[in-house]
């Protein structure tokens, strides 16, 4: 296969399919969105044959049990997939609406559009159910999109897209609004992130050595984050059972997530309080403590946190802990090691929340909640594409109005500048 060509084609694909997705009305879409769901729910032993090849060539070729379990589509995973179609096509659709409408001196009235973005290309690693919830979006929104999976997955995702395909030619849709990379060739990837003739943005989903090449490397926009080292700062005004059920959940809800707690900030005026009940509680859990030379005062069986212990986005068992004189110190710590994706403060003082919401720099910030809040279906966007540390356009969770734009319209009645 030429690879480049082949590339290409789907690249000239998508973007006519693009054109025909940007007026399709909302009940055609919500109509392949519920043909998709039937057809994955009448493929469910198709898609076990599917994905039953790639975990045994996944075994064969040694991939590690995570990697597995990300693979594996379960009944509940496939549950999971018509269950999250459904729920996109009863969400509202984002296109067209139009906002702020207001006449000016000269009579003409400017507001703006909502739009889609066009082409969206997304390229993922292990999850094939990540196939249907991007398609899903990226149709809701408007937009074509090229799917770009990881080669432990192609027998799983080239079986989800002949559902996919189903449900646009039920809908009457361009069965090319959503294409499915078949090639294993990695020369693909470099070939869609080099095309902003065909491609309006990049969208990666998977570790930081994959995204970190995309964003090198990539000639299109990128919607992506690369770490979630997120902080929780425990005020000196904390509640305490607040503080404590936070701190925990925070942490130990799920280790291998973008929106886990990494970092403790603790305020002086009650690490002693609070930091030697917070290490029991963790213990018990398995949890690895790294502290400061305050922290390790209090608890001197921890480890000693180094320098990288700060700046490091663990996915495991391991929480670094610094006790930090104030607030200021707190927010000076997070706008320097975090990585702009969540952070949260625990307090009963309303002026330090609102200066706490003011003065951290990241995609969400949080007063009195856990940071594993984060996430497209907890805010009410129904599902996320992914999670955005970037500041132009989306930033947070990227559901469906992060996958569109914006345009300015203008009503006139025969106006002409003078």
């Amino acid at each position: 296969m030429n690879v480049e060509a082949y590339m290409t084609e789907l690249g000239e694909r998508a973007r006519a399919a693009s054109r025909l997705m940007a007026r399709a009305d909302t009940a055609s879409k919500n109509k392949a969105l519920a043909a998709m769901a039937d057809a994955i729910d009448a493929s469910r032993a198709a898609l076990a044959d599917a994905n039953a090849q790639d975990m045994q060539n996944g075994r064969d070729k040694g991939l590690d049990a995570a990697m597995l379990d990300r693979l594996e589509l379960t009944p509940a995973r496939i549950d999971g997939m018509i269950e999250g179609l459904r729920q996109v096509a009863a969400l509202p659709d984002p296109i067209g609406g139009i906002r702020d409408m207001n006449y000016r001196p000269s009579g003409i009235q400017v507001g703006k559009m909502r739009v889609p973005l066009g082409v969206i290309g997304i390229i993922y690693e292990s999850r094939p159910n990540v196939t249907c919830e991007a398609a899903s979006l990226c149709l809701k929104s408007g937009n074509a999109t090229i799917l770009r999976g990881g080669s432990e997955a192609i027998h799983s995702n080239q079986a989800i897209a002949a559902c996919i395909r189903q449900g646009l030619e039920a809908a009457g849709l361009p069965q090319e609004a959503v294409q499915v990379v078949e090639t294993t060739d990695r020369e693909a990837v470099g070939r869609l992130i080099a095309m902003p003739e065909y491609v309006d943005v990049i969208v990666p989903r998977g570790g930081k050595g994959l995204i970190e090449r995309i964003s090198s490397d990539a000639r299109v926009p990128v919607i992506k984050h690369l770490d979630g080292i997120c902080h929780v700062y425990i005020d000196a005004e904390a509640d305490r059972s607040k503080a404590l059920n936070i701190a925990i959940n925070a942490k130990t809800h799920r280790y291998g997530t973008c929106n886990t707690m990494e970092t403790l900030l603790v305020d002086t005026a009650v690490a002693a309080e609070l930091l030697p009940e917070l290490a029991e509680h963790y213990g018990q859990l398995g949890v690895e403590l790294r502290g400061c030379e305050q922290t390790r005062a209090l608890l001197p069986a921890i480890n000693a946190a180094s320098d990288e212990d700060w700046d490091t986005e663990y996915l495991a068992p391991i929480l670094a802990v610094k006790v930090v004189a104030d607030m200021a110190e707190a927010i000076e710590h997070i706008n320097r090691h975090g990585s702009h994706h969540t952070d949260a403060i625990i307090t009963e003082n309303y002026t330090k929340a609102r200066a706490f919401l003011r003065e951290v720099d990241s995609s969400s910030v949080m007063v009195n909640a856990s940071t594993r809040f984060a996430d497209g279906f907890e805010y009410g966007l129904g599902a996320e594409i992914g999670i955005s540390t970037d500041k132009i356009h989306a930033r947070g969770p990227v559901g469906l109005e992060g996958l569109t734009s914006e345009k300015y319209v203008v009503l006139g009645d025969g106006q002409v500048r003078v």
